[in-house]
């Protein structure tokens, strides 16, 4: 590998999250990024709504941010049309969905192939969509998870990258299954942005590769 090619791929990537919430699993990855575990940097948050509490975090953090709401446009297609603008204002090397709770077009996910990623709470392909928890639960399930993905025209229906998974004991409500879960989420999703800021991680006719190696349905098996 010459030398500019090892410099390419270690050179700080530009990272923008989208949010809608919290922004609890936006504050793990500026928190990896702080540390030096991940080399990247979070350039900027964009949230569709002017409330969410994430933007205090990234604000906190010294990170620009933007809010575009609904609101503003006529429809869908000129919202994506200004969103897909904005996040290109912030020239992302990867841009990661974090609680954004908007269906994205596919021209916008075409432009960011390979480039966006999403945590979804449920082990895909089950349970795409919402309410997850209290469907696993409804479903009688043992177990339960969450999956980081590529984002692809799909829903939730994107190559796998990392999984965590997690029980459902006797009694459990939905909430006590979302918690169980988050705390996964906040292991796994800082890993996979590890993993392409370091250049490991790629998408390739729909397909998930770590170290140039294919990942099957369920991501990378962890040990």
């Amino acid at each position: 590998m010459t030398e500019l090619a090892n410099s390419q791929m270690t050179a700080t990537k530009r990272i923008l999250v989208l949010i809608s919430g919290s922004g609890s699993n936006l504050q793990v990855i500026l928190d990896s990024c702080a540390s030096g575990r991940i080399p990247g940097e979070v350039v900027g948050v964009i949230s569709n709504k002017a409330d969410a509490y994430g933007l205090v975090r990234a604000k906190e953090a010294g990170v620009a941010t933007s809010v575009l709401a609904q609101q503003q446009f006529a429809n869908r297609d000129d919202y994506d049309l200004a969103l897909q603008a904005l996040m290109a204002d912030y020239k992302p090397d990867l841009v990661v969905l974090a609680g954004f709770m908007r269906i994205l077009s596919a021209p916008l996910v075409r432009h960011f192939a390979g480039r966006m990623i999403n945590i979804h709470p449920s082990l895909l392909p089950k349970y795409q969509g919402l309410h997850t928890h209290q469907r696993a639960i409804d479903a009688g399930d043992e177990e339960h998870g969450a999956s980081v993905h590529f984002v692809t025209e799909e829903l939730d229906g994107g190559p796998v990258i990392l999984q965590a998974r997690v029980p459902i004991f006797d009694g459990d409500d939905a909430d006590e299954v979302a918690a169980r879960v988050q705390a996964q989420e906040h292991s796994i999703y800082p890993l996979v942005v590890q993993w392409f800021c370091e250049g490991r991680l790629a998408m390739q006719e729909g397909t998930a590769l770590l170290d140039g190696a294919v990942l099957g349905p369920a991501g990378h098996a962890s040990e």
